[in-house]
Parts: structure tokens; sequence; C-alpha cells
């Protein structure tokens, strides 16, 4: 699983016209998943989101309450090491990486933080003003 964690001021997903999801202050989270992932990974996942220390004065959102907007990103697995194209072999399918996105999402949720997501298989807009810019690259 890989999660690219950046703080924003604002960050919004929008599907056909609509808003689905939308933070200010907080967390935007990209969030690919493999197929070697399993459900522990996905609460790994969601326990060093939720801690890390990307904040000001190195807090987390567990520490401030910070909102998390978490969007599937499959091409966080995508491969262009032979060339232009890249190859997304690595990437889970559909089938097995929406329910461990939703597991992330769930034990965010768990763990008291205020979560927005994108949608799933959905061709999404995702805007976002990054603070800092803070971006991390979580690889488990």
């Amino acid at each position: 699983m890989r999660a690219v964690v950046q703080t924003v001021g604002r960050a919004s997903v929008t599907v056909d016209g609509e808003v689905v999801g939308a933070i200010t202050d907080g967390l935007l989270v990209l969030l690919g998943v493999t197929h070697a992932d399993t459900p522990q990974i996905a609460q790994t996942m969601a326990r060093k989101i939720h801690e890390l220390r990307i904040l000001d004065d190195e807090r987390s959102a567990a520490d401030t309450d910070a909102p998390i907007l978490v969007v599937s990103q499959f091409t966080l697995y995508g491969d262009a090491r032979k060339g232009r194209r890249p190859t997304w072999t690595a990437a889970a399918p559909a089938e097995v990486a929406e329910p461990l996105v939703t597991a992330v999402v769930d034990a965010l949720r768990t763990r008291g933080a205020p979560v927005q997501t994108g949608r799933f298989r959905a061709h999404m807009l995702v805007e976002s003003v990054n603070v800092g810019p803070r971006t991390i690259l979580l690889d488990l």
C-alpha cells in the first residue's frame, strides 16, 4: 500500500460537477493498493496517516483533529521504467483495491478522524492548495 500525504489549506474532489468530498486545513491522502496488501496493512496505513507528524509544530491529525480527504489513486503503482507508457500491473484490480481503501477510511474513522473521500472508479477532479508544501510518501 502506498500513500502520498500532503498538508493542505483546502482540498476537494468533484465528480460529474458535484463536490463529493472537501476539507480545509488538513491532509490530502492519495492512496494506492497493490496485490499483496491485506486488511492488516490497511490498519497500519490508517494509523501511520493519522499519527504522521507532518502538521505545524510537528503535530499529527490525531493531535489536532485535522480532517483527512482520502482519494483512491491506482496510478501510484504505475511503472514507466521501460518507456513513456506506464504499466499498471502492480496496482491491485478494483475488486481487490476498493475494500482495502474502504478499510483504511473505516480505520481512520474508528480512530476518530473526520474523513471525506473521493468516489471509487469515478473520473475525479482533485483540487488542492498545499501548505508548506509538505508531502510525504508512505510505502508499506
